[in-house]
């Protein structure tokens, strides 16, 4: 039985998109797989902290070192330190978030890009992140066996910024899990709204960790100019601390949208669905994104969407969303107004939205996952 190691680290360090990438794939794959053995690899983890294995062929191989650690140890001193010392003999080492890790020269190696913003967009990166960043995962891209990229734009990218090999990448997509659908249980609705602090109005939403990509302040912005004209909308933004969001704060206080821009913090998974559905519509206008899986989490759950014209959000939108440019206050003020008072333009949005969404599935994820690791290990 072939033996094939995931980084599941992401999955228990974050709480974005990376860490549900590591959460929902692995689950699908569990779900699907019986013919591999599978060593998920944690670290900063205690073997006594961990959940029961996803599947009978699965296994945990924590390790208390710390990520920042083996980050020091891996790519900054450059000390050879096999992963397999971690997770015992493997054919396969999956990483799945930007790095690669020392393995032994037999060991096949596939690599997670989830996109190269700290390239494109580098003013939206704290330097010592971007510093460190455009040193290691270019190596780790040029080291990788194989690389997989969230969307074709990310594939584009590789290709474009590392001249990576465009046979060497493949494309894979994240999926919608099941539990993303529409609320309508007044309770369930009412309690979230009190858990978060969002009971009495109408709110517009964004998902995602707070930084300066994400674009947040423009739509502080244009909701402040819209409420001056009497529309009574607040913004609820659902993500963790990130980085450089002292604009973002400046900007709720200098539009005086203290009352009216809510920090929700981290949310949790199983509160999601339930945020989204009572919300007017969801907002994405990333100066540039990866993937995107909020906009396809918001359209499976009946909620009209805004987002951006640029990296790979068209793509993952298609035609069931209103694309503007993220850097256009006006067009974003537009789109905004235009979603939350024309009825039949949030009908047609919905009714799209919900096709588009049922387009991505964890389960064709894991699918072509399969495949990627049979022609690795077949090579």
């Amino acid at each position: 039985m072939p033996r094939i190691a995931i980084d599941y680290t992401p999955a228990f360090e974050q709480s974005g998109g990376i860490g549900r990438y590591a959460r929902e794939l692995t689950a699908a794959l569990a779900a699907l797989d019986d013919e591999n053995s599978y060593r998920l690899f944690v670290s900063g983890a205690r073997a006594d902290a961990l959940p029961p294995a996803p599947a009978y062929n699965f296994g945990w191989r924590p390790t208390v070192i710390s990520p920042r650690w083996l980050a020091r140890i891996w790519h900054r001193a450059g000390l050879p330190l096999p992963a397999e010392l971690f997770t015992g003999a493997v054919d396969l080492f999956h990483a799945t978030d930007f790095t690669l890790p020392f393995t032994r020269p037999a060991t096949r190696t596939l690599l997670t890009v989830h996109d190269l913003s700290f390239v494109r967009v580098p003013e939206a990166a704290s330097p010592p992140l971007k510093a460190y960043l455009d040193t290691v995962v270019p190596r780790s891209v040029k080291r990788a066996d194989h690389v997989l990229a969230d969307s074709t734009a990310t594939k584009h990218d590789l290709v474009d910024l590392y001249q990576t090999p465009a046979d060497k990448i493949t494309v894979l997509y994240s999926g919608v899990d099941s539990r993303f659908q529409r609320v309508s249980d007044r309770p369930i609705l009412e309690s979230m709204r009190q858990k978060y602090g969002l009971a009495g109005f109408s709110y517009m939403l964004s998902v995602g960790t707070v930084q300066p990509r994400k674009n947040y302040s423009r739509v502080i912005r244009a909701l402040a100019e819209l409420r001056a004209t009497g529309l009574d909308l607040h913004y609820a933004i659902a993500g963790g601390e990130g980085w450089l969001e002292e604009e973002m704060q400046h900007t709720i206080v200098s539009t005086g949208m203290q009352d009216y821009a809510h920090r929700l913090g981290h949310v949790a998974d199983e509160d999601l669905p339930a945020l989204y559905s009572e919300s007017r519509m969801l907002l994405m206008p990333s100066l540039y994104e990866g993937f995107g899986l909020p906009i396809l989490e918001a359209m499976a759950c009946g909620v009209p969407v805004i987002t951006s014209n640029v990296s790979s959000l068209p793509e993952v939108a298609g035609d069931a969303a209103i694309l503007i440019d993220p850097t256009d206050i006006g067009a974003l003020r537009q789109a905004m107004l235009a979603v939350d008072s024309d009825r039949a333009l949030r009908k047609r949005l919905i009714e799209q939205g919900y096709r588009q969404a049922r387009k991505f599935t964890w389960q064709r994820s894991a699918a072509q996952l399969l495949s990627v690791y049979k022609r690795l290990l077949e090579a």
